[in-house]
C-alpha cells in the first residue's frame, strides 16, 4: 500500500511490467526501486512512485487500447502471423504479414521467406528460406479475423530443409495403411515456469528449495501452485484458438505444469502442439516468465518434465483391439533404442527408474504401470479395446517426429526375421 493505495501483487502481470517500466519514466532510481518494495522512502518520495506509477497504469490502458483495435471497424485486411520451428529444433521463430482479407484454408495464403542465416537454418551466402503454410488458427492475441499459421521450411528448390521434421511426418501419415487406421495422439506437454531473472522455478526461494515433493499435484493454495494466471490463460488460448487442448493441471514438481492436446489425428497433433507451445512462449513473454521444456529443470529428488504420448488406431478401438495394442507394443519394444534417439535432447537425465519413469535402457510395459516405458489404462484391460501411452517422450521432443514413429512402427513396421531389425512396409 502506497498513500493508502493498493498496488497489485508482485505476481500480477501488469506490476510486473510497472516495475520493469519504470526506469524509462524518469523516476529517480531509489524510486522506483521504493516501488519494488512498496514505498519505502520519505513521503515525498511515495507520492512521486505513486504519480509515475498512476502515469503508467494510463499509458498501458492507451496501449492496450490499440492492441485491441478492431480492424474490421475500417478495413478487410487481416494480420497473419507465420510460424515455424527454428534451427535448434524447440526454438519457435514467427513474423506477420497482411493480407487482403480472411482466408480459412492454408493452400490459399502465399509463400513467404525469412532469413535462415539468422536462424540456423541455411548458410550466410544463400540464406533464403521458404514458409509453407499448413495450418490456420484464430489469433488469441490480435482476435478477430487475424490467424496464426503453422508452416514448414523449404530450400528455394522445393527441397525441405534437414529441421524441416513435418515433411517426413506429413509422408508417414499420408501412407495408405496408416490412413485406413486413422491414428489418433493425445500428448501431455508438462513444462517450467522460470522466474526471468534467475531462471529458478516460479515460487520457489531464491537459491533455495520448497518442501519435498507431494503436496503440489493438482493442489491449490499460494504455498503450493505457482503460475496458475499463466496457465489458465494459456488454456483459454489455446481454446480460442481452435486448437483440441482437453485439460491441464499442476504437477508432482512445484512450479511445473502440464497441458494436453488431443485426441487429433495425424500430422495435426504436431501442428496443434507446436501452435500450442508458440502461445505459450507468448504469454509468459508478457508475464515476464520464463518456460522452459527441460526433461529434467532440477536435478536431485524432483520429477522430470515429459510429453506422455497417448495413442491408439481404428483396429485398437474396435473390438478385440487390445490383442492389436499388444502387438503393437511389442513392436515399441524391438525398437525401443531407436525411439529413444528420437524422443528428446536430455532424456537420459529423465528416465532413470526413478520419479514414474523406465530406466532408459529398459523397455517394460504394464497396465496402470507409471513407472512403466509404455502403460495401459485399466480401462482399456477391462473393455478389450482402447489406447495406450508412450511414457519415454521428453518434455523438449518434436511432436512430428514421435507420433510419426509411432504410426511407422506400429503400422508399418514388421520385423524381419533374418536380422531380427525389421523393415518398413514399402
Amino acid at each position: 500500500m502506497v498513500n493508502g493505495t493498493h498496488f497489485p501483487s508482485p505476481h500480477h502481470t501488469y506490476h510486473s511490467l510497472a516495475l520493469r517500466a519504470l526506469p524509462s519514466l524518469h523516476c529517480p532510481a531509489p524510486i522506483y526501486r521504493g516501488a519494488a518494495s512498496y514505498g519505502c522512502g520519505t513521503s515525498t518520495q511515495r507520492s512521486i512512485t505513486l504519480l509515475c506509477y498512476s502515469a503508467f497504469v494510463v499509458a498501458m490502458a492507451l496501449l492496450s487500447d490499440l492492441i485491441n483495435l478492431d480492424l474490421s471497424d475500417c478495413t478487410e485486411k487481416i494480420i497473419a502471423e507465420y510460424i515455424w520451428v527454428g534451427g535448434s529444433g524447440m526454438d519457435v521463430r514467427s513474423k506477420a504479414r497482411t493480407l487482403s482479407g480472411p482466408v480459412d484454408d492454408p493452400s490459399k495464403l502465399p509463400k513467404w521467406n525469412f532469413d535462415g542465416s539468422s536462424t540456423g537454418q541455411a548458410p550466410g551466402d544463400d540464406s533464403e528460406v521458404i514458409l509453407c503454410p499448413r495450418a490456420i488458427f484464430r489469433d488469441p492475441f490480435r482476435k478477430g479475423k487475424n490467424i496464426l499459421v503453422m508452416c514448414d521450411c523449404y530450400e528455394p528448390n522445393g527441397k525441405p530443409i534437414p529441421s524441416n521434421k513435418r515433411h517426413g511426418a506429413a509422408t508417414i501419415f499420408s501412407h495408405p495403411d496408416v490412413k485406413a487406421e486413422e491414428p489418433w495422439f493425445g500428448i501431455e506437454q508438462e513444462y517450467t515456469l522460470l522466474q526471468k531473472d534467475t531462471n529458478w522455478p516460479l515460487g520457489w526461494p531464491l537459491g533455495g528449495y520448497p518442501g519435498p515433493q507431494g503436496p503440489y499435484y493438482c493442489a491449490a493454495g499460494a504455498d503450493k501452485s505457482y503460475g496458475r494466471e499463466i496457465v489458465d490463460a494459456h488454456y483459454k488460448a489455446c481454446l480460442y484458438a481452435g486448437i483440441d487442448i482437453s485439460g491441464i493441471n499442476g504437477e508432482v514438481m512445484p512450479g511445473q505444469w502440464e497441458f494436453q492436446v488431443g485426441p487429433a489425428v495425424g500430422v495435426s497433433a504436431g501442428d496443434q502442439l507446436w501452435v500450442a507451445r508458440y502461445i505459450l512462449e507468448r504469454i509468459t513473454e508478457i508475464a515476464g516468465v520464463v518456460v522452459s521444456f527441460d526433461p529434467k529443470p532440477i536435478p536431485g529428488d524432483w520429477n522430470g518434465a515429459g510429453a506422455h504420448t497417448n495413442y491408439s488406431t481404428k483396429s485398437m478401438r474396435s473390438d478385440g483391439g487390445y490383442e492389436v495394442i499388444k502387438k503393437a507394443i511389442s513392436k515399441l519394444g524391438l525398437r525401443h533404442r531407436e525411439h529413444i534417439a528420437a524422443y528428446g535432447d536430455g532424456n537420459e537425465r529423465r528416465l532413470t527408474g526413478r520419479h514414474e519413469t523406465a530406466d532408459i535402457n529398459t523397455f517394460i510395459w504394464g497396465v496402470a504401470n507409471r513407472g512403466a516405458s509404455v502403460r495401459v489404462g485399466r480401462d482399456t484391460e477391462k473393455e478389450g479395446k482402447g489406447y495406450f501411452e508412450d511414457r519415454r517422450p521428453a518434455s523438449n521432443m518434436d511432436p512430428y517426429v514421435v507420433t510419426s514413429l509411432i504410426a511407422e512402427t506400429t503400422i508399418l513396421w514388421e520385423p524381419s526375421h533374418s536380422n531380427g531389425k525389421g523393415a518398413a512396409a514399402p
